[in-house]
């Protein structure tokens, strides 16, 4: 029997999601710049998707600039906006997604100086962290609502606020908290919103990033000017509107009972796993611990052919065996980081997947430690 464990990496496509693409493939195939009917019937399909994205995240339609998902989104606001800025000072936290470490990284090289805050030993930032490393001279705030290895959420608001107060560019890539939890531009007094339409059950390949009104950004890939002139290259239409047509439609909000029972059971079998984050606030769906004195890649090519999908760390980053930076940031040690898997649960889960999953791990454990003669 085959169980998907692994929601923060992608999630199955809702029916809903596929019909929209389907419909807006065959019934909207025209170019929506183009002025002849078949174009204005894009056209309208492309409005109606971008005002359901806006209300459903508190913006002006105006604000949507579609992307081709997360990464894209993430590039365009810290590469996008810097380049409209004299070279000053970023921060960040030393448990971002590549996606926003590396374009930081390169702004460095640029001249940028940076500062990359570590979290507690729970993985939350702290908010009087960020006021006590604000300069005159810092541009942009960039971080994540929620991690996407271990699901803590971080005070993206008393961060928004400070930022305001001070007139500083705020950007949260929101990608693992879309349908998850409230996402919100004016809550969070946010300037810039990365989203994944895939994280919640809408195609791979779509995305959006929401910009506060009066926010300059630069095109990072110049072309034919759509999107406002933010980001060129005809627009996705199928895709976004199976974006918009997956918004709403996963429930993840009622998964936090599963994980916690799964994490009790886990620990009770095995009493000596280590579960990252518990004692901070997570999203209700991800779980990652480790198994010391197992290699986690081990125990996922152990998982995999029992039939579950679960990650080590990021899906993003997979193939690469160092060990998770996030949870290293953490204060966890390198062995403890190398012995760490996710599970992250799904509408589509029940109980028994995660009573199975126990039980399967406490079986590898066994086996494993039977094959090495410590049993």
């Amino acid at each position: 029997m085959q169980r998907y464990l692994d929601y923060n990496a992608t999630c199955p496509p809702l029916e809903a999601a596929l019909e929209a693409q389907v419909e807006a493939a065959q019934q909207a195939y025209g170019n929506p710049s183009s002025l002849h009917w078949a174009g204005r019937n894009a056209r309208r399909v492309l409005d109606d998707a971008r005002d359901a994205l806006a209300a459903h995240v508190g913006s002006e339609s105006g604000s949507v600039v579609f992307t081709s998902g997360g990464t894209e989104a993430n590039n365009l606001a810290i590469s996008g906006y810097c380049a409209t800025q004299k070279t000053g000072h970023i921060i960040t936290t030393a448990i971002e997604h590549p996606a926003v470490l590396q374009p930081v990284a390169r702004l460095e090289e640029a001249g940028w100086q940076v500062t990359r805050l570590r979290p507690s030993r729970s993985g939350a930032i702290s908010a009087d962290d960020v006021l006590d490393a604000l300069r005159d001279d810092t541009r942009l705030v960039a971080v994540m609502a929620a991690n996407n290895e271990t699901g803590v959420v971080q005070p993206i608001a008393k961060i928004g606020a400070l930022c305001r107060e001070r007139d500083i560019a705020f950007m949260v890539d929101a990608v693992q908290v879309l349908g998850k939890a409230k996402v919100s531009l004016r809550d969070w007094q946010a300037d810039f919103i990365s989203l994944s339409a895939h994280k919640i059950g809408g195609p791979r390949g779509v995305g959006a990033l929401i910009v506060r009104r009066g926010m300059s950004l630069q095109e990072i890939a110049p072309g034919g000017g759509q999107e406002r002139k933010r980001r060129s290259g005809t627009e996705n239409v199928p895709g976004i509107a199976g974006f918009t047509a997956a918004l709403g439609g996963m429930n993840f909000t009622s998964l936090s009972r599963m994980r916690d029972d799964f994490e009790t059971a886990l620990t009770a079998q095995m009493r000596d796993v280590v579960i990252f984050g518990q004692g901070a606030e997570r999203t209700p769906n991800t779980s990652m611990f480790c198994i010391p004195g197992l290699d986690g890649e081990t125990l996922l090519m152990q998982l995999d052919l029992a039939g579950f999908a679960v990650a080590s760390g990021s899906a993003c980053s997979s193939g690469k065996r160092e060990p998770s930076h996030v949870l290293l940031a953490m204060g966890a040690s390198q062995e403890q980081a190398r012995s760490s898997l996710r599970v992250s649960f799904g509408p589509s889960n029940t109980e028994q997947d995660a009573t199975a999953l126990v039980a399967e791990l406490g079986r590898i454990r066994q086996r494993l430690r039977s094959m090495a003669g410590a049993a």
